[in-house]
């Protein structure tokens, strides 16, 4: 009720403000992905700094593709968006974004003052033509894909590498996303992970593999993993993990850490790791689109996202980690108590070299080492989606069932008594 008001509100404020449209913002982003308090204070200090009023128009997507067909096939005016980094790369090729001018007069500017050296880094390798994806987009959060696993069950050994997913031993235990980009990434890393140790391919060239050779060593290898599988997941997974009903889990870091503090209140032991032949960082960034009507309220806002204090606000309401290296994101998030040090000076800096940070949202830079990023793969990505469904199937293992059936009854449920009462906690999950 409360997503229909709000839709409906902002649907009269757009209309009302059709003859003005200076005086609105409108921002797309991705479902509990940000402390909605900071909204109406963004409007507050827009004009505090411009003198100019702004009223936003707030609206979310679940799927990136949802987000770029809006834009791309129906000219869509959003002002700023949050795509993830493939489709970034996509929309600058595509010509469909615009470049972020820097410029905030009197305004400090946030962006390039705390950008983490690292994010600007993996931002300049994103493949958009000749465009710098620095100039046309600004990170907002990031993360991993690991393995997320029950020590009970699982050693850290037989959880230190991607073959686990192909272990008998997990049978009926094991829960994958539903990302045919994301798994591809992981599985082609591992068969050639003895190619990578001799020095003969890198994690970039393996990135940049879309042959049909390629998909066919994925494809053979995971309808090898395919009949122990209990469920290819987009959300429902990290419940089934801290339930035990499965083991292994396939999965990105931010539902890894939701589902680990979520586990230890019962007593469950979940861990999580990047796998020891590599594996891939994922990025959202954003954007101004090429429809947008304006701009000078978009880079305002992304100059307020950027500010520390609003960047702490945001990671504390979401679980997942903000591209800022400012000193007071580290001091935030810093805890002698309950973490070992580790190495991030890659992200923020001289003098980062040991601090008590959660590895999981943090990986120490020797681990961060032996990652590489995705890329768009244009024309070839029907190639990929077909794939993957090769791969699944149309019929679903009995366990599937049960666990979609099951799934389902809870939802019903918490629906039901959500009614009365709120969450402790929001989902982190990540539908990428």
């Amino acid at each position: 009720m409360k997503r229909i008001l709000s839709i409906i509100a902002a649907a009269v404020l757009l209309s009302a403000c059709s003859a003005d449209r200076d005086a609105v913002l409108k921002v797309y982003n991705w479902s509990d992905y940000i402390d909605e308090s900071v909204i109406p204070e963004f409007e507050t200090w827009y004009e505090e700094q411009t003198g100019e009023k702004v009223s936003v128009i707030y609206q979310t997507f679940d799927v990136n593709e949802t987000m770029l067909s809006k834009i791309e096939k129906g000219h869509e005016d959003y002002d700023v968006v949050c795509p993830s980094d493939y489709i970034i790369e996509r929309m600058l090729r595509s010509d469909l974004l615009l470049p972020i001018d820097r410029d905030f007069g009197d305004t400090p500017n946030y962006i390039d003052c705390n950008l983490s050296p690292y994010i600007r880094e993996r931002f300049g390798k994103m493949e958009g033509g000749d465009k710098d994806a620095n100039d046309y987009s600004v990170g907002y959060m990031w993360g991993t894909t690991g393995i997320l696993y029950n020590a009970k069950y699982v050693t850290d050994e037989e959880a230190s590498t991607w073959d686990v997913i192909r272990n008998p031993k997990f049978a009926d235990k094991i829960f994958i996303k539903d990302s045919a980009r994301d798994v591809f990434s992981q599985i082609i890393i591992f068969l050639h992970r003895d190619e990578l140790a001799a020095g003969t391919v890198t994690l970039d060239e393996l990135m940049h593999d879309s042959s049909d050779q390629a998909l066919a060593e994925v494809e053979a290898y995971m309808k090898q993993v395919k009949p122990l599988v209990a469920g290819w997941e987009a959300d429902f997974g990290k419940d089934q993990m801290t339930q035990e009903r499965g083991w292994i889990n396939l999965t990105w870091s931010g539902d890894a850490v939701w589902a680990i503090e979520e586990a230890a209140e019962i007593g469950v032991d979940l861990r999580y790791v990047c796998p020891k032949e590599g594996f891939t960082v994922w990025f959202d960034g954003w954007v101004i689109p090429k429809y947008a009507k304006n701009v000078k309220a978009a880079k305002y806002w992304i100059n307020f996202m950027s500010r520390p204090d609003i960047v702490i606000r945001n990671v504390d309401v979401t679980g997942y980690v903000s591209v800022s290296g400012a000193p007071e994101v580290l001091e935030a998030f810093a805890d002698e108590e309950e973490y070992e040090p580790i190495d991030v000076s890659y992200f923020f800096g001289p003098g980062a070299e040991a601090v008590c940070l959660d590895p999981v949202l943090y990986p120490d830079k020797a681990d961060i080492e032996r990652s590489t990023q995705e890329h768009d793969w244009g024309d070839r990505t029907p190639e990929l989606v077909a794939m993957w469904s090769r791969v699944k199937g149309e019929n679903a293992s009995a366990m599937t069932v049960v666990v979609v059936v099951v799934f389902l009854l809870a939802v019903a449920g918490l629906a039901v008594y959500s009614r009365v009462a709120k969450n402790k906690k929001k989902s982190r999950s990540r539908r990428r």
